[in-house]
């Protein structure tokens, strides 16, 4: 198989291929409705799923409706998420957000990006892993991962997440974005990583013009 010549290229062949090595990749954050992915989502700010996959049942057990997170003493909330990192400012987005989502948005997870990030601790990335993993919309969530591996590359030389989230995701079919950015942080995780990347075993190396170099 021949060398993509194009950033475009690179692109889906990226795709293609992390496609054939993670097919059945997922979002690893325990939820079982897109509000609750939501708070798991503002609470894997700086943090592992693992961690907050450990946390998030007793939590959603109490609080599982925007309606009973609103009402809840910030205490309360911090005492059940204090394994995490930065627990109390994230008790305090929960609640706030938990608040607009019952004032704006009839207490439903709004799909529209700037619906979302006018939620309090709702930022791009935690977004568009809303919109591509709950709702079923177009989202390419940019984490460093994905920055990293999308400049290594060739298919942007581009820094900043808003960024690379507009210029890689006019290079995908808007479904399988959400797909990309997943499949892309397991490749990340696994292989190529920030510090020597394991060039040898990577699926890409025969057209990533970085390979054996880093």
């Amino acid at each position: 198989m021949g060398k993509p010549r194009t950033a475009v290229g690179r692109c889906l062949r990226t795709h293609e291929e992390l496609k054939s090595t993670f097919p059945d990749a997922r979002c690893e954050l325990d939820f079982e409705s897109p509000f609750q992915l939501l708070v798991a989502t503002i609470l894997s700010a700086q943090a592992t799923d693992k961690s907050v996959n450990k946390a998030t049942p007793k939590l959603f057990k109490i609080y599982d409706t925007p309606e009973r997170l609103a009402v809840a003493e910030i205490p309360e909330i911090e005492k059940l998420i204090k394994s995490i990192g930065l627990f109390r400012s994230k008790a305090k987005n929960l609640k706030g957000m938990a608040r607009k989502l019952i004032v704006d948005f009839d207490s439903q997870v709004p799909n529209g990006m700037d619906d979302l990030v006018s939620l309090p601790g709702v930022g791009r990335k935690t977004a568009n892993v809303v919109r591509s993993v709950a709702l079923g919309l177009p989202g390419l969530p940019v984490d460093t991962h994905v920055t990293r591996i999308v400049q290594r590359m060739g298919i942007t030389g581009e820094s900043d997440p808003v960024k690379i989230e507009r210029v890689v995701g006019e290079m995908l079919p808007s479904d399988a974005q959400g797909e990309f950015s997943l499949r892309v942080i397991l490749h990340g995780r696994q292989v190529c990583f920030a510090r020597n990347p394991n060039c040898t075993e990577c699926i890409l190396n025969y057209f990533c013009p970085n390979a054996f170099k880093v």
